[in-house]
């Protein structure tokens, strides 16, 4: 009888299929911190440090053996390309946000009498629909962020000498006129 470590079963790193609540998690904190990498990494590749700009801020890491390393214009798109798909993740982070302080929180964020709010007139009935309204809008901002994060991986492709999938590029320039309708509409609603 040998003494061997126990076998870890990890998932692959591109298996489809649900993401478990930590790596959404840490899916989430990578959308958000896209705005400012690719700041950053436009700001290193207009400054002359393209490897920086290309290993560090859009996270490429090293590229195989005999790759060409991408010239500055291929380096300032994915930068503003980054940026772009970064300020969507904010708007869905603020909206993430909202949906916590205004549904899990609800108790706690509004001390208005619950007459005319939904599931009131008691402040029980008022968090439990509240609660019941924000969890899904949880789940669904954590999908779209985790989202958001893998379509960034997907069009910075090419900085790591791969190939980017023929959608990614139609689906971020989706994903940025959507965040674009939101604010519109947003700011629409407004009193």
């Amino acid at each position: 009888m040998t003494n061997r470590p126990p076998v870890v079963v990890r998932r692959p790193a591109g298996s489809s299929g649900p993401p478990r609540l930590a790596e959404a998690a840490r899916h989430a904190g990578l959308a958000v911190t896209l705005f400012p990498a690719g700041a950053l990494a436009l700001c290193s590749t207009l400054t002359g440090h393209r490897e920086a700009a290309r290993r560090r801020w859009l996270r490429a890491g090293p590229l195989p053996l005999g790759a060409r390393s991408p010239g500055v214009a291929r380096l300032v798109f994915h930068g503003a390309l980054t940026i772009l798909l970064g300020v969507v993740a904010l708007l869905l982070a603020g909206a993430l946000a909202l949906a916590v302080a205004r549904g899990l929180l609800y108790g706690f964020v509004d001390r208005t009498p619950h007459v005319n709010d939904w599931g009131g007139p008691s402040l029980a009935g008022a968090w439990l629909a509240h609660f019941a309204v924000s969890v899904p809008c949880v789940a669904l901002a954590l999908v779209i962020l985790t989202g958001l994060t893998r379509l960034n991986r997907h069009t910075t492709a090419p900085l790591r000498g791969e190939r980017r999938p023929a959608w990614a590029l139609p689906t971020a320039a989706l994903a940025v006129v959507l965040g674009l309708l939101f604010v519109i509409a947003f700011v629409h609603q407004l009193p």
